[in-house]
Parts: C-alpha cells; structure tokens; sequence
C-alpha cells in the first residue's frame, strides 16, 4: 500500500473543513491515558466524520469499532464529539497505515491519517491504552462487505413504459439508467430510477420517489426528464431540516433552525454552499426558508465586546460570517459576500412587510460587511480584494505549492470568483441603499463596484488566454496566473463583468472534457481528485448560465449532458465528480493517495438548486423579481431533438412564486438536425398575448403562460475539447510542477534542472522578463527585486504557478522577545528602534507564531492594524495586517511572516503600533464553536519574534538576462540579506 501524503486539510469548502477539525488537546502525548478520558469516535470520510463510530470498551484496556468501508482513500482520526480530544498518528509513521499492524498513537491533535480501500469490507478499529509507551491502534480487515441489494425482483416490474438512458464509459463499456412510473398518467407520479452503474459506499442501485402536491412538476413527454426533476425536488426536501449540527458547534449538539443543511454529509449551514444553492434555484421554490438559512449566517459582535476602535459600521457589528477555514477564516477567505448572490434572489421572491424588514436587515448586514472588507483585504494599489478562491477552498489543489505552509501569501492573493462576489455584493447594497433612501451610500457603493468591474477587467483578463486568470500569485509577486477556474468564468458573464467580446472568448476557450467542464485548468499534478480533475455541477450550472447569455449552443448542450448524466447515474445530485470518467469515485492503486474525489456527499445542496434551476431557469426560461417574471428558455437544438424527441410541447405545473401559482407551456417546433437554439415567438399569459416581463398584477391566483418556439437560430458553436485516460498525466491537460528557483549570488538566479517538455519564465516584481530559458545561471541586472519562476509545457503551453518569490535587496528586522501569545481583544503594544537609513518604498511585515489552530481551520487569524510612525508623531502608513494560523510545531523556528504594509518612508527613526482589528471569533454566532476563539472568548492571539522592513526594488528597472551557464563561480550558497 503506497505511503504518499494527502495533505491535512482534505476537502473544503470554507466551513467544511472544520468538520475535519484538529483541535490542540489537554493531554500530552508522554502520558500512559487508562481508561479514556472520555468517549471516543473513529471519524473520517467513510463516515462523514461523524460520531456514528464508538469505540466500545471490550475490556483489559481495549476498545472497539467495527465499520464498514467502502472503496477509497479515506482519512480518519479519533475524536470527541466536540473534537476537544484528538488521537492521532505520528507524522513520521507516514500518511497511510498498514491493516493488521500496531501504530502508535499520539494523544493530542495532529493530521489525520489514510486507510486506502481497494474493495469494500467490514474493518475492525482497536486501540489498546494499555500499551506502553503509548496507546496503540490495530485496523484489521474482517472480510468482504455485505454487497448491495441488486437481485431480487426487477424494481421496475411495477411500472409502465420503463425507459433507458445509455452513456459510454471511459473504459469501452456503457452505463444505463431505467425510469418507470405505476401511473404515468396520473396527476402526481410515483417514479422508480435505476442504474447499472456502481454507485459510491455500494448503495441499493435505485431509488424511488413521488411527486408532493405542493411541488411543481415536469411533464415534457419524457419520464426520464420528469423524474429526474421530481428527484431534485425529492433531495431538496431531504436537505429542509429543524436542525442542524456540526461536531465544532454546541458540543455536537443539535441547533433549532428551520433551514437547509449542506448535504447528506454536511449537517451545517455553509455561507457559500447556501448563496450559490439559493441563487442557482432554491430560492424560486423555498424564499421563506432559504431566507431564515441565510439569517443564521449574520451575526453581530459578542454580547459584551467593545467594538474595535478600528473596525468599520454600525455599532452592533452586524455582518456575515465567513466560515471556518484556511488559516483561520477571515480575512485569509473573504467570500463570504457571495452571500450576496443568494439573498439578492430571495429579494426577489418576497414581498410586503417579510420582504421589507428581510431587505432592511441584509442592508446592514452589508455595509457592515463591505465596510470591513475595505478595511482589511482591499489593495488600494489595484483596486481588487485579497483573498481565497471563492469555493476553491482546499489550497494545495488549486494553489501553488508553497502556499500549503504560507497562508499569508494566500490571504494577499487576489481571485476572480472572489472579486465578483464582492462586486455582487456592492452591487446589493447600492440597490438596497438607494431602495431605503440612503442615497449618499448608494451612490458610494455603487460608485466602488463600477471600480472594481474596471480593475478586475485590467488586472485579471489574459488577451493571450481569451479568458480571466483564475488568481494572481502573492505579495512580493502579483503577477495574473495562466490559471483558469469555470466558477470565476462563468460568474465574469453572469454578473455583467465581462463585455460582449470577452463572454464570446471565454465560452469558447474554457475546455470542457467528454462528461463537462472541469472546476479548474490545467489540472494540479500530485493532488487527489476533489477540486481538482473533478466536475461539480453547481459550477456546470452557472456555466450553463453563462452559455445562455452568450448564445453558446455548444457550450450549453455539454452542460445539459453533464448535469442530466451525472445525476441520472448516480440517483442523485451528488457533489462532485471524476472530469474524465464522470465517476463518483476513481481508484488509484499506483498512487492510491490520488483517488477520489476524496468526498462525495448526495444530496449536495447547491447541486440540487443546480438542477432544479436547470429546468426551471434554464429550460422553461423562468426567472423573477421585483417587477414579476420573466420568460427567457435556451432550448437546443439538440435538446429537443434528444431530450424532448416527439413532444410537442413540455409544461411546468404547479410553480408558486408568491403568491401565484402558474404553469408554464413551451409549444416547440419540429425537430431539425442543425445546431443551434429556438428564439421565443410569442407569448400569452390566461390567453392574451404578452411581450416583456409579466407584471405581478397581470397574473392571477392560477395563470397559464404558453410560449411558443419559432425558428431555429444558429448561435455560437465555439467550444474546446479536450480529453484523455483518467489514469494518463497528459501535459495537454495538467500544468507542470514549479520549477525550483535559487539565488545564486549577487546579480545572479539560478533555474534548477527543468522537467521534461519544459521551459522557463522568470518573473521580476510580477513583470515577465525572460521566457523559454533552460535550466542554468542567469545574471539578472539593476538593484533588488523579487524573482519568481513558471514552468511551461511546451506541448500543450499549459504553466504552473509561480515558484515562492526570492528576493534580493536590503532588509531591515528589529527583534522581538515576546514569551508567549500576545493579542487579546482591546490590546495595543508598540514597537520601537526602527531605524531607516535610505529613503524608499518598504514592504513592512511581521514575524510571528499562530498556533491557535489547525493551519487550515477555525475562526482565529490573527488580525491587527499597524501604524509606522515617524520621529514627529506622524503617521506615515497604516493598515490591516493579517497573521494567519502556522503549521503545528514552527513556533521554535519561526519563518512566518504576515501579509505586508507598503509605506514610502524616508531616513529616519520610526516606531510601529499594533492596534487590535477582529477576526470571525469577535462575533455572536461563534460563541459555541468548540476551538480558540468559541467557548473560552473571543481569540486574536499570536507570539511576535520581529518586525521586518525589505526594501522594494524600483520600478521600471529591469533588464534582459545574461546566460551565464559557462560562468561556475563561487556563488551557489549565497544566501539573500
């Protein structure tokens, strides 16, 4: 069994991730613990990393978990219910263990450890605190798990008319999917959905369901097509829950809300996971509910608090959460704005006093959370926000390398999805402003988001490229990434940011694989599928958004294909899925730590809103606001010639929106061959023609639209396709690993020995200056600077992210002896003996330890305001530093340093103050989460080792590259000031 490391912060989504938390315990590790301090739970993904898993005293010392465990490479780790107590496998014993031999265990929070399934099978968890020196953990393999129930009767023998869908698979075979229904005539159906496909954790290969009678229904001439919407429905209602709960909130312990939890495996609210679900299709059947989900994602400060001097808004502090995360949540991630997407949809959808007093409560919600933002992540200097990938949350998967242990240059990072949930969320707060009179703010905000359109067309759109870099590297770099992620693309067209040339150029440029888009391109090398080489239909389905927007037939049939595929084969609207072979789980035996996706829950939430929108927005052209409803469908060609085949018309019944309930019929034109999407050629709404929106007064208490199709329109049909073995690490479809960069003396860079089929890029302050260079040393002329390299396929010219930046120049650092965490709520401390010999632009930063927590968990960054203050009193620079979590165990060693302040200084003496600023664990709503910054109060702590002012290089000075492969001096070891 292979022994290759899956990194500690396994899935995300912001929020997720705590489910996977790593919470320092009280008890040391040199201790001989008997009998457990308190029950324990084998968690990890072949459970949700749940508690269902106890183990059970046996006697002498041992205890017990017998588990079932479906194919895969699953982390685990033993835990609490709350996650106080962790036991956990040493790093050096390696990543994955062997079944059948005692591992030692370390009784104190660590990273989990691998057990990679190959067939499915019942497995026994001992662990003996009897052992010496420490406990001791045995997995062994009891046998062959109970395999589904697949004979017996056919499942279908009850029903009329059963029909088939066949895909190929990647391996030569074919997949089929069988729809019946007992009464296909009947008014509400019962249906039964089959599949021959295997499904992931071996689940019964069908499913039955029946229509409610308060839920529209499909009826297009196509069972297939009608069930699998009452299957969307189905898993909607599954995902409406009274109570939600998380092992790192209230002790595990249920929490009274009337809301949508995440997925089958995710019990919680997620910010972002709601907001995209709400606005893809949840809020057009569920606006009350969807409405109180987003609710409980506000919060104001903690009851008893002073707010921060420096923090911006209202009093109460009112703003919405980021959830637990990279580095200790905001402001590493700042998406919690895309809150933004869903609570603009709920707008539409209400009316009268609940809409108002909703309305009037997200408005401060959101000056308070905007106001902040630009406070602590918006870089005046381009105009964007900093801040993780919106939803690409798992950083080794869509990051370079080196951010793994370097979350700060995560947080000075800049994303596109990111950057256009913030636009949306500007845009929301101009439209409410203006709506409650507030006319000053409305012009301001509105005024900040026609600017950040602008930086975000100037600093991310690659003409090279056709399409939006996905990120720019970090701070001592800057530079756009030949990265590209489907999210951030498709919101570019949906939310207005993309002109009409671009919306063309990047539908016809993103590649899509034989099942659908990938998340993100070119595919990381070494990580396991999640993200990464994986499909997520949430994402598809703003794709297909997009393509309607942009005409794009050939772009909106492979996302129909992709959504109607994998939720067919997998009898539900399941997270995510293999891009090449569209499977719910690919094994890797020669590098099983590559299997995945490394989690998959069902009924995931956004990619069940990702489905009911397809066929509500996207297929029968329904959308509404304030104004009332709009009829826009994007039907192909080739949808109603496969989908719809001889129906002459399809009809949507029973749609509540408000307080109508309508049905939608679309009469269609004959079907042709061709290519292309039919235009809408009239309208009635009760019998009488329409054009435009239908006013909410035009309708009654039950109306019916009819609209009738006319002549096909050829559209745009520019699409890339690529495609490839699961299995083949093809550079047309992967980016190449960063290359390794040094320098090598004065004036000198050296390029360590290339990978096959590539060349190099090398980068000054962000600004290319040399490409297609060979591994060797290369003189670099002009003073200081900050050197980054790219490594290019020459096949396919896919790139990889930049190298860590090295950098040249003066450097000034003033020690500090601090003995341990400093940082509470209110402090402030000052920092003298800085002492500035040259004038010039400084990149001023902070040397530091936070192990508050996991490096990629929790609510406790560490985040202050730093002044530099001249000998006068002046100050000369200010702004929010942030000091996210650090790797478990650097605090002897530390080479963290926070993100930078960019101050002009001149010679002198200075002095810098730290003021407090807050972070997530400052607010009500984590008050019962279980690690720093819950329970114990609110924590914004870290120990201080120094100051560091690097001079920048400046501008403009950069010069062509010398080769100097034959000069061999005695530079090597020169190590940078």
């Amino acid at each position: 069994m292979g022994r290759l490391r899956l990194t500690v912060d396994t899935p995300g989504t912001a929020g997720k991730l705590a489910i996977l938390a790593i919470f320092a315990s009280s008890f040391s590790s040199h201790a001989a613990p008997a009998p457990l301090p308190q029950a324990l739970f084998v968690r990890g993904g072949f459970n949700g990393w749940g508690t269902s898993d106890a183990l059970i005293d046996v006697g002498a010392g041992r205890y017990q978990a017998r588990i079932t465990i479906y194919p895969g490479y699953h982390g685990f780790k033993l835990g609490s219910a709350d996650w106080s107590t962790e036991w956990t496998i040493a790093a050096a014993i390696g990543d994955a263990i062997s079944p059948g031999a005692d591992t030692p265990l370390l009784t104190h929070a660590g990273a989990e450890t691998h057990l990679f399934v190959r067939a499915a099978g019942s497995y026994l968890f001992t662990v003996d605190v009897s052992a010496a020196p420490a406990p001791q953990l045995r997995v062994e393999r009891l046998g062959a798990a109970p395999a589904a129930s697949a004979g017996g009767p056919d499942p279908h023998s009850a029903g009329a008319g059963v029909i088939s869908l066949d895909w190929p698979t990647w391996d030569g075979q074919h997949d089929t999917t069988r729809f019946s229904s007992p009464k296909p005539a009947a008014a509400l159906r019962d249906y039964t959905i089959s599949t021959t496909m295997t499904l992931r954790d071996r689940r019964p290969p069908f499913v039955r369901l029946r229509e409610r009678p308060a839920d529209a229904v499909s009826r297009s001439g196509n069972l297939a097509f009608d069930a699998l919407f009452a299957l969307a429905n189905h898993e909607m209602h599954q995902d409406a829950v009274s109570a939600i709960r998380d092992g790192n909130y209230n002790g595990g312990q249920p929490i009274a809300c009337a809301c949508f939890e995440t997925g089958e495996q995710w019990h919680y609210v997620w910010t972002r996971d709601l907001s995209y679900a709400a606005d893809l299709g949840l809020a057009l059947l569920e606006p009350a509910r969807v409405m109180r989900s987003l609710d409980f994602k506000l919060s104001p400060w903690r009851a008893g608090l002073v707010q921060p001097a420096a923090a911006g808004g209202s009093a109460d502090g009112l703003q919405i959460l980021q959830d637990t995360g990279s580095g200790g949540s905001w402001p590493v991630s700042t998406d919690r704005v895309a809150w933004a997407f869903g609570a603009a949809r709920v707008l539409d959808l209400l009316d009268g006093a609940r809409r108002a007093a909703f309305a009037a409560r997200a408005l401060r919600a959101l000056v308070n959370t905007v106001e902040n933002d630009r406070l602590a992540a918006f870089d005046g200097s381009d105009g964007l926000y900093r801040g993780e990938a919106s939803f690409l949350d798992w950083r080794e998967q869509s990051y370079s390398s080196a951010i793994g242990d370097d979350i700060a240059s995560l947080a000075s990072s800049k994303a596109l999805s990111t950057n256009l949930a913030h636009f949306k969320a500007l845009g929301l707060t101009a439209a409410l402003a203006r709506e409650q009179g507030r006319l000053r703010d409305a012009d301001k905000y509105r005024h900040w988001a026609g600017a950040l359109k602008d930086a975000i067309n100037a600093r991310f759109w690659l003409a090279d490229a056709g399409m939006y870099a996905s990120l720019t590297a970090a701070h001592f770099d800057g530079a756009p990434l030949h990265k590209f992620d489907w999210l951030g693309q498709s919101l570019a067209i949906v939310s207005g940011v993309a002109e009409r040339a671009q919306t063309d150029s990047i539908l016809a440029h993103y590649p899509h694989g034989p099942n659908g888009p990938p998340v993100i391109f070119p595919q990381q090398p070494g990580q396991p599928i999640y993200h990464n080489r994986a499909i997520w239909p949430f994402v598809t389905a703003y794709g297909l958004r997009a393509a309607a927007i942009g005409k794009n037939v050939a772009v909106a049939d492979a996302a129909y294909a992709s959504l109607i595929r994998g939720a067919a084969l997998n009898l539900s609207n399941v997270e995510n899925l293999e891009w090449l072979s569209g499977q719910p789980l690919l094994l890797d035996d020669a590098q099983p730590a590559l299997s995945g996706p490394v989690i998959n829950s069902r009924r995931q939430l956004w990619s069940v809103g990702a489905y009911l929108g397809m066929v509500i927005e996207s297929v029968f052209g329904v959308t509404a606001d304030a104004s009332g409803v709009q009829l826009k469908p994007f039907i192909t060609s080739r949808l109603r010639r496969q989908t719809f085949g001889a129906a002459e018309r399809i009809a949507l019944r029973g749609l509540r929106l408000r307080d109508k309930t309508i049905e939608v019929v679309i009469e269609l034109p004959p079907a042709e061959q061709a290519d292309g999407y039919y235009a809408v050629a009239g309208v009635t709404v009760d019998g009488v023609r329409s054009a435009g929106a239908i006013a909410w007064q035009r309708l009654r208490a039950h109306s019916r639209i009819v609209l009738r199709l006319g002549r096909l329109q050829a559209g745009r049909q520019a699409i890339t396709l690529v495609a490839g073995a699961p299995d083949a690490r093809s550079p047309a479809l992967y980016a190449p690993a960063e290359p390794q960069l040094r320098l090598a003396g004065p004036g000198r860079v050296a390029i360590a020995d290339a990978a096959a089929g590539t060349s190099t890029n090398l980068y000054r302050d962000g600004v290319q200056i040399a490409s297609g260079l060979a591994a060797g040393t290369y003189a670099i002329d002009g003073a200081g600077g900050c050197y980054t390299a790219e490594a290019v396929f020459a096949q396919s010219a896919n790139r990889s992210h930049h190298s860590q930046p090295l950098c040249s120049g003066t450097a000034i650092e003033v020690a500090i002896a601090d003995a341990g965490p400093w940082g509470a709520p209110g402090a402030s401390r000052r920092i003298d003996g800085i002492e500035i010999s040259s004038a010039g632009r400084y990149q001023v930063q902070l040397r530091y330890y936070n192990g508050s927590n996991q490096i990629n968990l929790g609510i406790s960054s560490g985040v202050k305001r730093l002044s530099l203050i001249d000998g006068a009193g002046a100050t000369i620079a200010a702004g929010v530093l942030v000091l996210p979590h650090t790797r478990a165990g650097a605090s002897g060693s530390p080479a963290n340093f926070s993100t930078p302040l960019t101050a002009q200084l001149a010679a002198g003496s200075y002095s810098a103050r730290l003021d407090d600023f807050y972070n997530m664990s400052y607010l009500e709503a984590n008050r019962n989460f279980s690690g720093a910054g819950g329970v114990a109060g609110p924590s914004n702590q870290f120990t201080l080792f120094g100051i560091r002012l690097r001079k920048a290089s400046a501008s403009g000075d950069l010069h062509d590259l010398h080769d100097l492969h034959d000069h061999h001096d005695n530079h090597d070891n020169y190590t940078p000031p």
